[in-house]
Order: C-alpha cells, then structure tokens, then sequence
C-alpha cells in the first residue's frame, strides 16, 4: 500500500478527532500530550486505529521521540513506504 503524507495526515487528525474534545483544533503542529491530553492509553488507541487503518505494523521505538501530529504523520509516512 501506498500513501501519500496529506493523506496520512488527514486520516491522523481524523483519528484524532475521536480522542479528543470537541473544542480543540487539530493542526500538523498540535502537540500529542501536552496540547491534546492524550494519555498513554489514548495514544495505544490511536497507535490501533492507524494499524488497522493501513494495515501496518508500527514499531513502538519508532515512537519514542513523536510529539506532535506531523511527527507521527512522518513515521506513519515512512514505514507504509519502506514496506515494513
């Protein structure tokens, strides 16, 4: 499968639109935990839904360093084409 970043990105904050209040403005930028509020069973969550979404597998360490949504949208971006 193949996917382009915007569409990645669209599907994220999707996602994300589900996880978090109805008030808060999802952008590339928006912080995961600190902005957002995402505990770690929410970002579990959202790690699930992207999973299935584009039938990957995303390894955890991959994770380590993701803060924002765009962080995320990337290493979704780069194991959908590295075909892992």
């Amino acid at each position: 499968m193949s996917a382009s970043y915007e569409e990645i990105l669209e599907k994220v904050i999707n996602a994300l639109d589900g996880l978090t209040a109805a008030e808060v403005r999802l952008t590339e930028d928006s912080e995961l935990v600190t902005e957002l509020g995402l505990d770690s069973f929410k970002v579990l969550d959202l790690l699930m839904d992207i999973e299935d979404e584009f039938d990957i597998s995303m390894p955890v360490n991959l994770l380590a360093d993701v803060q924002t949504v765009k962080d995320l949208a990337h290493r979704i971006h780069a194991v959908i084409n590295s075909g892992t």
